[in-house]
C-alpha cells in the first residue's frame, strides 16, 4: 500500500467537503472568570465615570482584541467617549401646596421627593394643579385621561403606573412616556402619587433608600444635557399621605380614587383640582467623562454585511453610596453576570464568522437612566443599520433555570428566532411573570426600540426553584451591597444562559431574512411606521 497516496487522498477528500460547523461548548468557568473580576471590590462598584469603571471597560476592551474584533469607535479606538452629568440637590426642595385657603410646604423626604435638574441650575415656577388620572394620552389606545381638561400652563398630578390588565410591554411605555404626554398637552409640571399596587411593590423608605443617587444624562457637544421634555420645568413624587388632603380639599378622596386604580380596568377620571402649587429647588452639576465599550465583527456575506446585530450589556452599576457598614455595591448580577455572559457568547460568534455584521457593546450608564445607550442608538459608531438587537441584562445565576422570558420577542419576526434558540438549548419561553415591574422599558434594548429596531432580552424564567430564587435576589439582594461574590450563584446556569443567546445571536445574524416589526406590534407601528413589516404571526 502506498501510504502517501493514500494520505493525499484523504487530505484531499477532506478539504473537498465543506466543513461542518461544531457546535461551541459554553464554559461555566469562564462565566465565573469575567464576573469575579468585574465584581470585585477593587473596581468599586463600577460606577459611571469612576476609576472602577475605566478599570472594567479596559477589561472589556481587552476581551474584544483577543477575540479578534475589530474596533467601532470614531477615533479608531473601542472606546465610544461621551460626557454625563451628575446632579444632586442643593439644600432642601420646596413643594408649597394652596388649597383650601391655606398654604402647606413640603420639603423632608418622607413627604415628597424630587428629582434634580439637568438643564436648569435653578427651578422655581407656580402653576394650578389638573388631575389627569394615569397621565396617558393615547385615544387611539383606550386611553383619554385628558379628555375634558385644560392643562396648558398647569401642573398634572397622576398616579404612577398603569391601568391593571393593560399588556405589560403597553403600559410599561406609557408610563414612561408621562412627562411627554404632558407636555404635549402644554402641561409646565408633573406630579406624580404612588398607586396602591406600587406602595406595595416600593413602600415610601425604599424610594427614600434610593433617591439619595444623582440625577443624570448624557451632554451633547453644546454643553447641555439632553432632555426629551424641554417643556416640563420639573416635578416631583408626593407620598400619598401627604396627598390625601389635597385631593380632600378637592372633594375627591384620595382612597376612593387609589381603590378605582387597583381594580382591573380602573381608569380614575381627571379632574381641576381647587389648588395650586409651586415647586423650587436648586442644584449643582458634576460633568464626567465615561465610554461605552464598542467592538465589530465583520459580516461574510456582502449582500448583508451592511446590516448589523447588536449585542449589548451594561457595564456600569452603582458604586459606592448609602449608609451602613458596607456601602460597595459590587452588582456581581447587575450586570456582571449580563457582561460576562455577553462575553462569551462574543466569543463564539466571532469564531462562526456569520453572514451578518455583529455590533459588541458594553454600555455606561444603564443605572442612570438608560444614558450610554441612548447616546449610542442616536449617534452610531457602525458603517450599516442595526437591524435587531440582543440585550444582556441581570440574569439571575443562583439555580439552573429551565424557561427565559424573552421580552419584546412578540413584537417581531425576532420571537420565532428567540422560540428555536430555546428548542435548540433544551429549555422553554414562558410569558412575563412580573407585569408590574415593567421591565421592557427598563434595560438598554428599549432606547434602540425608540429608534426603531426590533430587540429582544431574556431573564431567567420562573419554573422549578426559578420565582423563589428570583424574587429573593429582588427582594434582598438588587441594588443592595450583598450583591456580591457570595451569592450562591450556579455557574453552570450561566453557560446556558450564555448556549440560548448565542442560538438567538446566530439565528438573527444567519437569517435568510433581516428581523422585521409585525404588522400588528405597537412599538412597530410607534417608532418604524414606514419599515417594511412581517404579517402577525398565526395564534
Amino acid at each position: 500500500m502506498n501510504v502517501k497516496l493514500l494520505v493525499s487522498a484523504l487530505l484531499l477528500g477532506t478539504a473537498a467537503m465543506p466543513a461542518l460547523a461544531e457546535e461551541p461548548v459554553f464554559d461555566a468557568q469562564a462565566v465565573r472568570a469575567h464576573v469575579t473580576f468585574l465584581a470585585d471590590d477593587l473596581l468599586e462598584g463600577r460606577d459611571t465615570g469612576s476609576r472602577g469603571f475605566d478599570i472594567a471597560a479596559n477589561y472589556v476592551a481587552s476581551q474584544f482584541i483577543a477575540m479578534g474584533l475589530k474596533p467601532a469607535a470614531p477615533d479608531g479606538s473601542f472606546f465610544q467617549k461621551l460626557t454625563v452629568r451628575e446632579a444632586r440637590l442643593d439644600g432642601a426642595p420646596r413643594l408649597a401646596l394652596t388649597y383650601g385657603g391655606k398654604e402647606v410646604v413640603l420639603s423632608e423626604t418622607a413627604q415628597v421627593l424630587v428629582r434634580p435638574s439637568l438643564t436648569d441650575a435653578k427651578v422655581a415656577f407656580e402653576a394650578p394643579l389638573v388631575f389627569a388620572g394615569f397621565g396617558f394620552d393615547r385615544p387611539d389606545l383606550g386611553f383619554n385621561d385628558y379628555k375634558g381638561l385644560d392643562v396648558k400652563g398647569k401642573i398634572v398630578v397622576v398616579l404612577t403606573g398603569f391601568p391593571k390588565g393593560t399588556p405589560s410591554e403597553l403600559g410599561a411605555h406609557l408610563n414612561s412616556d408621562k412627562a411627554m404626554m404632558a407636555m404635549k398637552r402644554g402641561a409646565i409640571g408633573v406630579i406624580s402619587v404612588p398607586t396602591t399596587e406600587d406602595s406595595a411593590r416600593r413602600p415610601w423608605d425604599k424610594r427614600v433608600a434610593i433617591s439619595d443617587g444623582p440625577a443624570k444624562g448624557w451632554v451633547g457637544t453644546d454643553g447641555k444635557a439632553f432632555t426629551r421634555t424641554p417643556g416640563i420645568k420639573g416635578g416631583a413624587t408626593l407620598n400619598p399621605d401627604a396627598a390625601a388632603p389635597l385631593f380632600a380639599a378637592s372633594g375627591k378622596p384620595l382612597d376612593k380614587i387609589l381603590a378605582e386604580a387597583n381594580r382591573t380596568g380602573g381608569k380614575p377620571r381627571g379632574f381641576a383640582m381647587k389648588a395650586k402649587a409651586s415647586l423650587a429647588y436648586a442644584q449643582t452639576w458634576k460633568d464626567v467623562q465615561s465610554e461605552n465599550v464598542v467592538a465589530m465583527l465583520p459580516g461574510s456575506d456582502p449582500a448583508v454585511a451592511g446590516e448589523f446585530i447588536g449585542m449589548t450589556a451594561h457595564l456600569d452599576h452603582i458604586g459606592i453610596h448609602g449608609k451602613g457598614e458596607d456601602t460597595l455595591h459590587n452588582g456581581a448580577m447587575d450586570n456582571a453576570s449580563g457582561v460576562a455572559t455577553m462575553l462569551e457568547v462574543a466569543k463564539a460568534v466571532a469564531k462562526e464568522k456569520p453572514r451578518r455584521s455583529v455590533m459588541f457593546a458594553a454600555l455606561t450608564g444603564e443605572e442612570g437612566g438608560l444614558i450610554g445607550s441612548d447616546y449610542l442608538a442616536r449617534n452610531p459608531v457602525v458603517k450599516g443599520e442595526v437591524v435587531g438587537l440582543v440585550n444582556f441584562d441581570m440574569p439571575v445565576l443562583t439555580y439552573m433555570f429551565s424557561d427565559v422570558v424573552a421580552f419584546g420577542a412578540e413584537n417581531s419576526t425576532m420571537g420565532k428566532v428567540v422560540a428555536d434558540a430555546a428548542k435548540k438549548a433544551g429549555i422553554k419561553l414562558s410569558p412575563d411573570p412580573m407585569p408590574e415591574e415593567g421591565l421592557f422599558t427598563r434595560s438598554d434594548h428599549y432606547r434602540f426600540v425608540q429608534q426603531g429596531v426590533p430587540a429582544v432580552f431574556m431573564m431567567t424564567g420562573f419554573e422549578g426553584p426559578g420565582e423563589k430564587a428570583f424574587r429573593s435576589f429582588l427582594k434582598d439582594h438588587y441594588h443592595q451591597p450583598s450583591d456580591d461574590l457570595k451569592l450562591p450563584f450556579d455557574w453552570d446556569a450561566g453557560a446556558l444562559f450564555a448556549k440560548v443567546n448565542y442560538y438567538t445571536v446566530m439565528g438573527l445574524a444567519n437569517g435568510a431574512e433581516r428581523p422585521k416589526w409585525y404588522a400588528g406590534s405597537f412599538f412597530g407601528k410607534e417608532f418604524a411606521p414606514k419599515a417594511a413589516k412581517a404579517a402577525d404571526p398565526v395564534k
